[in-house]
């Protein structure tokens, strides 16, 4: 298999792991950079060149597309589907998965419970949308944040409606969610290649602190995901059209949440933690539904109904 992994910096851990687990397995593997991809669209057939020359034969595309370059990554994600290449995450499925707003619509759509969330524009509907989410304290999330970035919790309902105004002074998109008191600053990573739990950890927070990244603080261990939380996490991926992903959920009273479903999830914690070798399992995984693909498809992308992704 000849394989593209699509990361602005070979030297990140993830990536490195992914080239390696590829290597190790006889597959061909580069390192592209998104940015130095450019493209050329016609009737006649599609084009990419890297740095002067020009791309083709790729069998498989794995996007590790930073949140700052999505809708570039996702272009160029897309101009190697048009060209044949096959991708666990399809760039329909990434933005999907990068719209916290859109991640959450659709999924409360197909029944899968996750925290109540609300969300409003004009500033004369802010009392009302905070009484339409119930008491404070509330979480208020940027809709496209990462690693915990971009996230508040508001203990009083005049911190929330401070950081609402302050917000749309800004013209940030956000949303506002309940907090799950009874989660106790805990979530659990559940890592999801192909319809399956195949690695699990459990973050918790930091002393005074609500967010559980290990990015702001927390601290990780192996877990074990029960029935009902592998059940979620496989339905969300699921859902947004996504065949690797990092799926995070917080336990509630009334089961587990779905917080969020990240597209390029790093591979390093949940390595550390379970002692998996997820690379490699991602790795087999794509070269497994690569083999599988009708010839028609890889030669021409244009009849794997790519455009109505």
């Amino acid at each position: 298999m000849k394989l593209a992994i699509l990361s602005r910096n070979g030297k990140l851990y993830s990536t490195r792991r992914l080239v390696d687990a590829a290597r190790e397995r006889g597959h061909t593997v580069r390192v592209l950079d998104p940015l130095r991809c450019y493209m050329r669209i016609a009737s006649d057939g599609f084009q990419m060149h890297y740095k002067g020359r020009q791309l083709a034969g790729y069998d498989a595309v794995l996007p590790r597309i930073g949140a700052s370059i999505t809708r570039y990554g996702t272009a160029v994600l897309r101009q190697f589907e048009l060209m044949g290449s096959y991708t666990p995450n399809p760039a329909g499925a990434v933005l999907r998965a990068r719209d916290k707003l859109r991640t959450h619509q659709l999924l409360a759509a197909q029944g899968i419970d996750l925290p109540t969330t609300v969300f409003g524009d004009n500033p004369d509907d802010t009392v009302d949308l905070l009484s339409m989410l119930g008491p404070p304290p509330h979480v208020i999330k940027l809709n496209e944040g990462t690693q915990g970035a971009g996230v508040m919790l508001t203990e009083k309902p005049s911190a929330s409606r401070g950081v609402i105004e302050a917000l749309r002074g800004l013209y940030a998109n956000f949303l506002v969610q309940e907090f799950v008191e009874e989660a106790k600053g805990a979530d659990l990573r559940c890592f999801v290649v192909g319809g399956q739990v195949i690695a699990a950890m459990r973050r918790q927070a930091e002393q005074g602190e609500f967010r559980s990244n290990l990015h702001r603080g927390g601290t990780a261990v192996p877990a074990i995901a029960n029935a009902a939380e592998q059940a979620a996490a496989v339905r969300a991926a699921k859902v947004l059209g996504l065949g690797v992903a990092g799926v995070d959920l917080i336990h509630s009273h009334r089961g587990p949440l779905i917080l969020e479903v990240n597209s390029s999830p790093g591979l390093e914690g949940i390595e550390s933690a379970s002692g998996v070798d997820i690379a490699g399992k991602i790795v087999e995984f794509i070269a497994r539904k690569q083999k599988k693909r009708p010839g028609e498809q890889r030669r021409n992308g244009l009849v794997t109904g790519v455009l109505n992704k």
